[in-house]
């Protein structure tokens, strides 16, 4: 995985790169824990690696919501702002990068049950011209393959301007740029593919700016309005949101804390910024409680009928539709997705049942302890 990528790569992420020593936040990561509210079962290994984590990878601080038969337990430590030392809280809103993904998916798949669309229909069916040109074909890659990352297209985020722009000290000249979902695909297909259709496996975040295009080509209304009516009201997910191209964040928020993926040597503060380069890939804000919710409700078939759902999570495990599984050390394992925008590490886990679910999220995005707190959580 590259250094650079900056929405992540579905639960492989869990095994990211190193963290980076950052001056400005070692006063707040030692600022230790601030709050703990619910008392199903203890939690106790994961509030101890929560707080381990913010000393050994010098982070800002983390937030954790669990879900567990019917009781809910949340926790803060560290601080959501390393100017003013202000304590992080479990009801902050933060932007979720790649957990978009499995909303995107979920009304994809709501589609197919209607009978409005087939997972095997060609990308070209829906968007006609739109992948094509440098060897890629539209015509030779169906819905299947985008909410699988098994197109082989080139993910626009890789492109040299695009990491320029993104993962460089020029991202601060550009955090309010706009881009829409056509130019962020033309990117991608000025590349030639990376394999031929279904013949290999390769994560790429054109994949769902595409199934947010064909959402909007089969309803005639743009992909968040979709998920808004589908998901966030039907749950009543009134902390999540579709900013589009707004770069503010919804308060209660910490201050997001970047590296630039490798592009700064020391922190800076990206909590602003027009999350449309994510688009149907990733651009979202939610708190732990509403992502605990949507994916116990997806588990639990309050989304999906039965088909679909075979369709998202295979039997066997592995790779999904929009969402993937880990093998954990105890013989649990769990479903979910990891996030990383500028700023913000999320990571979303449940049993296949819906019964366990715990969401995570980190102001900055050199944090990798997903797998640590997943352990700990259903393991420990």
């Amino acid at each position: 995985m590259a250094r650079h990528r900056a929405l992540r790569r579905g639960l492989g992420a869990m095994a990211m790169a190193t963290a980076v020593t950052a001056g400005t936040v070692t006063s707040a990561a030692a600022a230790g824990g601030h709050g703990e509210h619910g008392s199903h079962g203890s939690h106790s290994a994961t509030r101890a690696t929560m707080a381990q984590l913010l000393r050994d990878e010098t982070l800002p601080g983390t937030i954790a919501g669990v879900r567990e038969d019917g009781g809910n337990w949340s926790a803060a430590v560290g601080v959501a702002d390393g100017a003013t030392g202000r304590p992080r809280s479990p009801q902050e809103r933060f932007r979720i990068g790649s957990l978009t993904k499995t909303f995107t998916a979920t009304v994809v798949l709501q589609l197919k049950a209607e009978g409005r669309l087939g997972l095997d229909d060609p990308v070209e069916r829906w968007l006609p011209g739109v992948v094509q040109g440098n060897g890629n074909d539209g015509s030779a890659i169906t819905v299947r393959h985008l909410l699988g990352h098994t197109s082989g297209l080139f993910s626009y985020d890789e492109d040299p301007l695009m990491i320029q722009r993104l993962a460089s000290p020029d991202f601060l000249k550009h955090r309010y740029d706009t881009y829409r979902p056509e130019d962020l695909v033309r990117t991608a297909v000025s590349h030639p593919p990376l394999f031929a259709p279904g013949t290999s496996r390769s994560y790429s975040n054109t994949n769902f700016v595409l199934a947010g295009m064909i959402i909007a080509k089969v309803t005639g209304h743009p992909y968040g309005q979709e998920i808004e009516q589908r998901i966030l009201r039907p749950l009543g997910l009134r902390a999540t949101s579709l900013p589009g191209t707004a770069a503010g964040l919804p308060r209660p928020h910490a201050v997001g804390y970047s590296t630039l993926f490798g592009g700064s040597a020391t922190p800076v503060e990206t909590t602003e910024l027009n999350p449309s380069w994510g688009g149907a890939a990733g651009e979202m804000i939610s708190t732990t409680a509403d992502l605990n919710r949507f994916y116990s409700a997806l588990m639990q078939g309050r989304l999906l009928p039965q088909a679909e759902m075979d369709e998202m999570v295979p039997a066997a495990g592995g790779p999904g539709l929009g969402i993937g599984s880990v093998k954990l050390s105890c013989g649990v394992t769990a479903w979910g997705h990891t996030g990383g925008i500028h700023g913000s590490s999320t990571v979303a886990l449940t049993t296949r049942d819906g019964r366990h679910t715990a969401s995570f999220n980190t102001n900055a995005d050199w944090a990798t302890g997903e797998r640590k707190l997943a352990e700990a959580e259903f393991c420990g």
